[in-house]
């Protein structure tokens, strides 16, 4: 147990809250310069993406560990992080570590479903942080840190509260509290606003950049390793 959450356990500190719509930042209309290809692999981070490829985005505490965990999967073809969940269009990191725009740090994983499918995906999701945490992760509290799954269409929401409810039963058995992970469409990648370009692929670029999984031990009942 860290320091933070012994904190915790001893002084109740007030819960992050989300900011209004009309109290958010205004951002820009522009989006914030980008590399176009993947720093480790090579690939294009931007869409158009091979045709047989699909896309998942979610959030799960800081983005730098985040994305590392999944670009180093077998079927993944590209990463990005940005922010997602929130009002302020194309924002600056400062600007979402504010709270005042409502978005989470998230990754964009590009991945070949004859390798790897959704529930998969999510089944490294769910595994690698701990979603019960609320505004948080770790030491890391704000909003801009809360789980997430963004889902591109109806299948992968079923599949999303499906595993969610899977997960929610295995953590409640491990002494887990319930789940906090926001579930919410995102009706295209317009609404995936990329990060700054030093932070893609940050831990590949800073291998000693600090940035821990909060992963709970617990495994999650689809796929390999249920």
């Amino acid at each position: 147990m860290s320091w933070y959450d012994e904190l915790v356990g001893r002084v109740r500190l007030p819960e992050p809250a989300m900011v209004a719509p009309d109290r958010a930042l205004p951002g820009r209309s522009e989006p914030l310069v980008v590399p176009e290809t993947h720093y480790v692999n090579g690939h294009p981070i931007h869409p158009p993406f091979p045709e047989n490829m699909r896309v998942a985005v979610v959030a799960m505490g800081c983005f730098w560990g985040a994305e590392k965990e999944f670009w180093q999967i077998e079927g993944v073809y590209s990463t990005a992080v940005g922010y997602v969940g929130g009002y302020t269009p194309n924002p600056t990191y400062e600007e979402v570590c504010s709270g005042r725009t409502g978005h989470t740090e998230s990754v964009l994983i590009v991945f070949d479903p004859e390798v790897i499918d959704y529930a998969g995906v999510l089944r490294h999701f769910w595994e690698n942080h701990d979603p019960t945490q609320g505004m948080r992760q770790g030491n890391d509290r704000g909003t801009q840190y809360r789980s997430a799954i963004f889902t591109l269409s109806p299948e992968q929401a079923e599949i999303a509260h499906a595993t969610g409810r899977a997960y929610g039963e295995r953590l409640a058995a491990a002494g887990y509290g319930q789940i906090t992970t926001e579930i919410a469409e995102l009706s295209d990648l317009s609404g995936f606003y990329y990060a700054e370009g030093y932070h893609q692929q940050y831990l590949a670029k800073n291998p000693g950049g600090y940035c821990p999984v909060h992963a709970t031990g617990v495994s999650c009942p689809v796929g390999l390793g249920a």
